[in-house]
Formats: C-alpha cells, structure tokens, sequence
C-alpha cells in the first residue's frame, strides 16, 4: 500500500462554529461598502488601494468570504510572489468564522504554482471553491486551458488580482480575458498599495483593466455608492492605525560619486539596481557596515525588533556576521540565491527566520528583496535603510514594515532609518522615505513625478548615445554632416516590464527609453503599427513565446524590413528587443513623450558655435565664453549630454567648421565607383542584412554541424554539449581580422564561455 504525506497546498476549510470576534477598522468597513457595488452588477471591475500594514488581504478575503464563497461562488485569487499565495490561503482559513460562512460548513481549497511546495495545474478540480495561483504558472498557454473543467457551467467568477500593480502585465489580461470568454459574470476586484507605480501610459492599461474604478484620467471615482477605495498613509497614521514615522539619517561619508560610469546608470535606472562591483564595494566596506551595526547597538531599546534592507546575499552575510559577534540575534532571508554563489538558501529556512522574527527570538532580521510586499511582521519596529533604491514603490514597501501602529497591536511611533552615502546627485535622485508620505498616493502625483524621472533618465542616456559621435575611433562623418539639431533626440519610447522567471517570484523590472531622433521616427512609427501582425506572423503570443530564439528572429526580421542602413544615429537591436519584450509584456505599444524644445534648445551646441563665429570671437574670447557655458547652472544638462569638457568643447570646434567651412561637411555627390566585395568577406551580421537567406542557411548548417547523435548541440572547442542552441555562439575559426571567411567550411559553434575566452585573448 503506498504511503501517503499530508501537503499543506490543498484541502477542505471547515467553518470554524464561533463568531469573529476581531472588529475590522473603520477603513476596512468603508473599504467593504465600496466592494458592495460589485454584487449590484452582473460584470465589475475595481479597486481596493491600501497602503501598506492597512490590512488589504483580511479586508478582501471577509468580503469575499461573506458574499462569494459562502453563496457558492468561486474565487480565484491570483499573486506572482509565493508568500503572497500563502498569506491568502492562511488569511481564507483564520476568517471562516459562522458569521461569515452562514450557508456553508466547508469549503474547499487549492494552492497551485512552480514552487515545490504547491500543487501543480493539472490537479485542480471542478469541486474547488478557492484557488490561490501563482499567475505565472496560469498565464502559460498550456496551463490556462486546465481551468476550463473548474469553470464549467459556472455563471459567475470572483477573481483577485493581489499587488495589483501588476495587472499591467500581459499575463494578467490573458487570464482575465480567458475567463470572461467561458463565464458569463465576472468580478474583479484589484488589491494594490502603490498604484502610483504605474506610468503615464501605463496607468491606460490599469484604466482598460480595472475599468469601473478608474476614470479615463487615470484617477480613482468614489462617490456616495463607492466604485473604488483609496485610504493613504497619512490618513492611517492619523487614526493610529500605522505608526507615526520618525526620520533618522546617518551619513556613512563613504564616497561613491566617481563609481558609476555610463553602463552603470544604465543598469540603476532600468532595474534599480547597482553594477555587481559597485555593490562588492558596499558590501565589503567594513567602516560602513560597522556604522549599520554600531548604531542599532547604540539604540537597541528605541529600535527593538528591526528589519534591515541591504543591497545583496554579501550583504546580508557581511552584517549577520557581525550583528552576531556583537552579540545581537540575527539572520537573514533572501528571495533567490544562483547556483554559483555556493550558498544553499531554502524557502523553508526563510519560513524558519521570519517565524522567529515573529515570535521575538530574533532582534534583526536582514533582508535581500523578499519582505516588501505582503509579508506581515506586525512586530516590526524599525526599518534600516542600508540600501539605496532609485524607486518609490520599493521605498514605500519597505518602510511600510515598521508601520504597525497602536490600535493594530503595534507602537505609536515607528522608526525609519537611512544610512546615507556620497552619490553625484546631478546623475541620480534617490528615492528618500520622506517622499512616500509627500502625497503620492495618487496617479495625479505619480505622473507628474514619471515625467521628472522620466527627464532625468533622458539625459542619462543621451551621455550612452552620443558617446559613440564624441568617440575619435569611429568614423563620424555622415553624424558630422547633419546639422546638430537633427542628432539630439525629438523624444523617447518609455516603458517598463518584467524579465519574468520562474513563477514563484516575480522578474526583475526592467525601465527601458528608446531614443527618437528626426531621421527615425518614422521608421519606429512605422514598426509600432505592424507590431501586431508581426507577432501574429511568428507565432509570439506572451513572453514564454521568445525563447529557443525567437526573440533574436523577429529582430533579425524587424532590422532587415522596418529600418534603413541611413538611419543616423544608427538601428540598435537592443532597442528593438526591449521593445518585442514589452509588447509580449502587456500587448500594448508604448507611450511616445517628446523632449520639451527648451531642453533641445540648451543642447543645440551649433547655437554656441554660431554666437562666437557672428562675434568672431578670439581665442582667449571663446575659451572664457566656452568657460562660462561649461560652468553655468543653468546649462547642467550639457554637463549630462557630454561625458567631459573636452567633448563639448569639440563639438562646439566642429560646428564653428561647418559654419566657416561648409564644404568640408557636404554630403558626397554619386560620383564614386566603389571597389566590390565577396559576400563571404562580410561579417554574418552584414550578411543577414544583404543576404538573410544565405545567412539563415549558414546558420543552419553551422549548428546541424554541431548536433549530436542524441539531439544536443557540442561546443568544438571544450566538448560539452547543451540541449539548446540558446548555450552556444557561431564562431569564425580562422578570425576575420586573420583572413577567415563566412564560409561554412571556417563556422562552428562555440559555447558562450568558450567563445568569450576566444574573444578575450
């Protein structure tokens, strides 16, 4: 007879036979009449926004408990974190009190996601009344259509989108549209803490989404019948339901200001998060680290219980050793460990640490990127800030920790501490603690303040772009030719999404620009408007649809048919990439925002140029006049645009030229006869520009050299084999630059190491 365990991911919740006694706050019953409007229309749509420690989950899972489950109707609650599906099943089995449940004695449950822990799609079934899903296990193709049994001959749905924020998300739409399409009723009810967190143009997709909530201005309606709930922090706080903050900063003079260079910046704004190297630096930086613990020491019996955010596992590791040497009990919980960290982490030894948290065994506890959303610590007192975060979100998740305030059970007052290093401001704006409470509950504020954010990375990146015209290694001459205005951006394609992963845990976000200029808007218009049909064509429906090459192919497609070898400046793929990647995201295109003319203006240096050729300024003249614009406060967006003085000062040189000298700039008359050249003496990406047959045919044949007997692919150079392409690079075996030729005969593949080592020497 087999042996059978009990799991914890399904089951069967019994009524509990007593009435809740636990009196819900004033907010949680407002919250609750606005909820009341769903049952008084067959199809609705709206929000409940809560900050965070307001009790989002017990204000949902009563309501639903009283008016879906206990009329037999079927609730689907959907969260993309593991700990927020556990808080949900945990917080439906606390609440089933009798007076909620007055019809039902019993309902049954399932917890279904990747993780090892949870049940797995196929094994859901027509008799269960909860399902608690991980939304990237039931945004899969595959595994959307095994709810189809659950939702048969069903008339009416409740479906919960948890940190709702999120729903922008393609993955989220799917599973709605799914069920609206086989259920004639459905209810829709988004819980959120930060709304604020969605763009200009993605606070349209909430509005499509969450549609009777949320006005066309992208704001929540309340009015006297409710339509959406909204309480801010401040609010709360004034009924002593979160704790009143109190601010405490600690400067670390640790100096970072030369540290980040432009592929940092690029790393910090599209993910909030520092280069590897730069976050070793604060990692290992004892004095720094000495500071976080010395002054928890100095203020244990005002800080008590304490949870302290740092920016990586050597972080963590770094400040338990020395919270513990100092005699303090700490420990650390992390969202996910790689492999080649050699460190073993699992979801049950974060479990372990949070409960010991919870019950005071433990006066620290240090966090890598897992208690900021839905995880309660009620007995939190402190925050340490120990890591800096260009986003508001993040900030307004993690300082929502200590938060808990008298009438919850907690303290009036809540400590929230920032450890502050040495940054250039001029290139980065932190996000500080302050700000969450500065009003920014709102999508008003919140577009307001992305359109700021949103100027800032402009420039940030314009430093990336035009660092390619200032270098004197490359051949500038057609970006020389056109007149300054046209090589400074008209605007920019922003957006964001999730570089999703393994259905337990969310992605990492991604902020992604995509710079327009003159001679490529058209080109990109032009792309945005076919984008549909594109991926109806390749068959790319969500982001799982990318993989095994599919990305690298649409590209491939895109560059040889939507854009023109005269762009200037010139087709980047990686562009082209974020921009399929997003639109897998949310199946949307992206918000188009223009560079305000006066900023085009500033940077317009032929305008300098022109000023001290009409004043025919000597060289002492210009030099004080190039000083003064160099220096001048107001111009501080040109110390962004040019890396150095001395790229600005050139290219102001260059300009004069053009003025003076027109000549030397025209464009070349068709009166050369160039030499010809094989096509074999073409790099493959240029072949896959001339020739995309040949060049798809070279790709094939390479690779089908590499296939094994067994159906992987083997790297020539170390021998290992792979069981997809994805592993391994085509290599030229004799080097271009040595006479090799895109031939067949000199192609092979190489995995990616192997081929980086070639590379490298």
């Amino acid at each position: 007879m087999d042996r059978q365990f009990e799991v914890k991911s399904s089951g069967l919740i019994n009524r509990i036979e007593t009435q809740n006694t636990r009196q819900p706050y004033e907010h949680q019953i407002d919250a609750q009449k606005c909820l009341d409007i769903v049952n008084k229309n067959d199809n609705y749509s709206t929000l409940v926004v809560l900050p965070t420690g307001g009790g989002k989950t017990y204000t949902a899972t009563v309501w639903l408990l009283r008016n879906a489950i206990n009329k037999n109707h079927k609730v689907l609650w959907l969260a993309h974190r593991q700990f927020l599906l556990n808080q949900a099943a945990e917080t439906f089995q606390e609440q089933a009190f009798a007076n909620a449940l007055t019809n039902k004695t019993s309902f049954r449950y399932r917890i279904v996601s990747g993780a090892s822990s949870h049940d797995r799609i196929c094994n859901i079934q027509p008799t269960d009344d909860l399902l608690v899903v991980g939304k990237d296990t039931l945004g899969r193709n595959q595994n959307l259509a095994q709810l189809d049994r659950w939702l048969e001959n069903q008339d009416m749905i409740y479906l919960v989108i948890d940190e709702a924020h999120h729903a922008v998300a393609k993955t989220y739409r799917k599973v709605i549209d799914h069920i609206k399409a086989k259920v004639k009723n459905l209810k829709l009810i988004g819980l959120t803490a930060t709304p604020f967190r969605t763009a200009e143009g993605e606070a349209g997709l909430l509005e499509k989404i969450f549609c009777d909530g949320i006005s066309k201005d992208g704001v929540f309606v309340r009015n006297a019948s409710g339509r959406a709930y909204q309480i801010g922090l401040k609010d709360l706080i004034n009924r002593q339901i979160l704790s009143k903050p109190i601010f405490e900063r600690y400067e670390t003079n640790e100096d970072y200001t030369q540290a980040l260079g432009l592929e940092a910046l690029e790393k910090l704004n599209n993910f909030d998060q520092l280069p590897a190297d730069i976050q070793e630096k604060i990692a290992k930086n004892a004095a720094r680290n000495q500071l976080i613990v010395n002054k928890y020491i100095e203020n244990k019996e005002r800080y008590k219980q304490t949870i302290v955010f740092v920016i990586n596992i050597w972080h963590a590791i770094a400040l338990n050793k020395i919270f513990t040497e100092r005699g303090v009990k700490s420990a650390y919980v992390i969202s996910a460990v790689k492999n080649d960290l050699g460190i073993t982490i699992s979801q049950k030894d974060n479990e372990i640490n949070i409960e010991k948290f919870r019950n005071g065994e433990l006066n620290v506890l240090i966090n890598v990127n897992i208690l900021t959303e839905g995880v309660d610590v009620p007995q939190t007192q402190t925050v340490f800030l120990a890591r800096p975060t260009v986003s508001i979100a993040l900030m307004t998740q993690m300082v929502g920790r200590a938060l808990r305030g008298v009438k919850a059970g907690g303290t009036p007052e809540a400590y929230i501490v920032s450890f502050i290093d040495n940054w250039d401001e001029n290139q980065i704006s932190w996000a500080s603690p302050e700000a969450v409470f500065d009003g920014v509950n709102s999508f008003d504020d919140s577009e307001n303040a992305y359109r700021n954010q949103n100027m800032r990375y402009v420039q940030i990146s314009k430093v990336e772009e035009f660092a390619k015209i200032l270098d004197e290694n490359i051949d500038t001459s057609e970006l020389e030719a056109l007149p300054f205005e046209q090589r400074i951006p008209v605007g920019m394609y922003s957006f964001r999404y999730v570089e999703e992963n393994d259905g337990e845990n969310e992605g990492v976000e991604k902020f992604c620009q995509v710079m327009v200029y003159d001679l490529s808007r058209k080109y990109y218009e032009n792309l945005l408007k076919n984008l549909p049909q594109i991926f109806k064509d390749f068959g790319v429906d969500e982001m799982e649809d990318l993989k095994n090459g599919k990305l690298n192919d649409m590209e491939e497609f895109i560059a040889l048919n939507y854009f023109s070898d005269y762009m200037v400046p010139p087709y980047d793929s990686k562009d082209v990439k974020n921009l399929i990647k997003y639109f897998a995201y949310t199946g949307e295109v992206p918000t188009f925002y223009s560079i305000d003319e006066q900023i085009r203006k500033q940077l317009d240096v032929s305008k300098i140029a022109q000023e001290i050729y009409d004043k025919d300024m000597g060289l002492r003249a210009q030099d004080n006049y190039l000083n003064q614009v160099w220096n001048n406060a107001d111009h501080n967006i040109i110390k962004l645009f040019f890396p150095r003085e001395i790229n600005f000062r050139n290219a102001v040189k260059t300009e004069i030229e053009k003025i003076s000298r027109p000549d030397l700039y025209e464009q070349k008359k068709d009166n050369v006869k160039y030499d010809m050249k094989s096509i074999e003496d073409f790099t493959l990406y240029e072949i896959m520009q001339k020739e995309p047959k040949l060049y798809r045919k070279l790709h094939d044949e390479v690779f089908k050299k590499a296939r094994t007997s067994d159906g992987n692919f083997k790297c020539a150079n170390c021998g290992r084999t792979f069981n997809s392409k994805f592993y391994l690079q085509i290599d030229h075996i004799v080097p271009m630059n040595k006479g090799g030729k895109s031939v067949l005969e000199n192609l092979q593949c190489l995995c990616r190491n192997c081929n980086s080592i070639k590379n490298d020497k």
